[in-house]
């Protein structure tokens, strides 16, 4: 995880920032200029924001400095070494030096009802949408319609790649990583590369605004994946996956996979070759409030 976050930062879509800022700026309180949290009138406060499925925190790294006013995390994993190490890596400032603080909750992060989210400012996610079935990709739209709370769901894989120099086996090695990413894992189909359209359809037919932006990873000579110099390692730890998980779907192309990966690793290596691997970031925006512009 700590090798994609350079790739993660510069592939996030800061379009989508601005109409979150604004839907929050039509919900300020006209005389402290605070956010009023969704809910009853009166809950004013730090704006509140959930990051669903955090990881290490590289989302809440990214976002926090860029929001500016009080924040308050919520940081929501399975893992309880992932979460205690999030919450030590999570900025203390916002973009104007306004303070961040942070709290963790273990659990499922799909189980959260609009009881759970009352109050809450901001869902967010990274690469989470994916790994996720309709079902919970509904009931996240729902919970989120009823407590009027934006989503910002960002580097959800699109089923896109785009490789140079070509090779003949590209295109059957998408198909099966493709169909890797919408298996059933314990009775529960993924949504993989139709994430973002599931997601977009569900959270439109509750009621709220639905924005979409490109976030693709690229990955070659001179790629931004990250000051150390890790690009072409995450160029190959990507590329390791990317057929792994092709020949765990369909494992007669394990022969071909293993030639084609040792190809294409050296390349890689030699610098030459580059991929674009696309993404998408997804803003859902309730109903403004009288008088704004979701």
């Amino acid at each position: 995880m700590a090798l994609r976050e350079g790739a993660d930062a510069a592939a996030r879509a800061p379009r989508l920032l601005g109409p979150l800022v604004r839907h929050w700026a039509d919900g300020r309180d006209r005389e402290t200029g605070q956010p009023r949290r969704p809910g009853p009138p009166g809950r004013e406060g730090p704006l509140v924001i959930r990051d669903l499925g955090c990881g290490t925190g590289s989302m809440s790294r990214w976002l926090a400095p860029r929001l500016s006013g009080p924040q308050h995390w919520i940081l929501h994993d399975h893992d309880p070494e992932l979460l205690e190490l999030a919450a030590e890596r999570m900025p203390r400032t916002a973009a104007d030096g306004s303070p961040v603080t942070v709290g963790t909750e273990q659990g499922d992060a799909t189980l959260l009802t609009a009881d759970v989210l009352a109050g809450t400012s901001l869902v967010t996610a990274s690469a989470l949408l994916d790994l996720l079935t309709r079902e919970e990709v509904d009931a996240l739209a729902a919970s989120c319609a009823a407590v009027g709370c934006p989503a910002l769901l960002v580097l959800s894989v699109a089923g896109r790649v785009e490789l140079s120099p070509a090779d003949p086996l590209d295109g059957e090695i998408a198909e099966a990583f493709n169909a890797h990413q919408r298996r059933a894992v314990d009775g529960r189909r993924l949504l993989g590369p139709d994430a973002v359209t599931e997601a977009a359809e569900a959270f439109t037919r509750h009621g709220l605004t639905v924005r979409t932006e490109a976030s693709p990873w690229r990955l070659g000579p001179g790629d931004p994946a990250g000051p150390a110099g890790d690009g072409p390692a995450l160029a190959a730890e990507w590329l390791r996956g990317w057929a792994g998980a092709a020949v765990a779907q369909r494992p007669e192309l394990a022969e071909p996979a293993e030639t084609y990966l040792r190809r294409r690793l050296e390349s890689c290596a030699a610098g030459e070759l580059r991929a674009v691997v696309h993404h998408s970031d997804l803003l859902a925006l309730p109903a403004a409030p009288a008088g704004g512009t979701p």
